[in-house]
């Protein structure tokens, strides 16, 4: 199974933005827009998991939300991978506070003793909203730089769980189901 380790957003805020990023969508861009349900700050890609690795996985992810207090993010700006100028991926930003690098730190140190590589390239906490359909030059996202730039959004959500994902592949693109949630220790102070 396909597998990956995940903050999901409420809905409330995955509707803000879907509003906010219209404009976007409005521009005539060759992008493939995902909905507000799809969503989500990826902390870490498994990729393919072998059935009798799944408990094993649960547990570790688990582990490390419990040792974690719960803690709130900033999500504001519009941007995209590689460049603005020619990208493949067009994302709202998160702001990349300790708690949350710390977590995602967590999480790649505790899989790799399982066998997990660890993720070397920086950490740049995004949500996607849309990938490129095109292989076209550049000329053909003229403007994006500055309209992304024009956008105001700016939200704060509050970081209380972690969730294992399952990503269901097919022709209509990639579902989600959550395989477990885990708790953050709300106890804690807050970071």
């Amino acid at each position: 199974m396909r597998l990956f380790i995940a903050l999901n957003l409420p809905e409330e805020e995955r509707e803000r933005i879907h509003a906010a990023a219209k404009p976007l969508r409005d521009g005539g861009f060759p992008v493939r827009w995902l909905e507000p349900h799809r969503f989500h700050l990826t902390l870490k890609f498994l990729g393919e998991v072998r059935s009798e690795m799944l408990p094993t996985v649960e547990r570790v992810v688990e582990r490390i939300a419990g040792s974690t207090a719960s803690f709130e993010v900033e999500v504001a700006g519009f941007g995209a991978f590689p460049t603005i100028r020619r990208p493949r991926v067009l994302w709202v930003g998160v702001t990349p506070i300790p708690a949350l690098r710390c977590l995602k730190q967590d999480l790649e140190w505790a899989l790799a003793n399982h066998g997990f590589e660890r993720e070397t390239r920086a950490f740049h906490p995004h949500i996607t909203l849309g990938r490129v359909d095109s292989q076209d030059g550049a000329g053909v996202f003229r403007g994006l730089d500055e309209l992304s730039a024009s956008l105001d959004y700016r939200g704060t959500v509050s970081v209380d769980t972690v969730d294992l994902m399952r990503s269901h592949l097919s022709r209509k693109g990639a579902r989600y189901s959550v395989v477990k949630e885990c708790d953050l220790d709300s106890r804690a102070p807050r970071s």
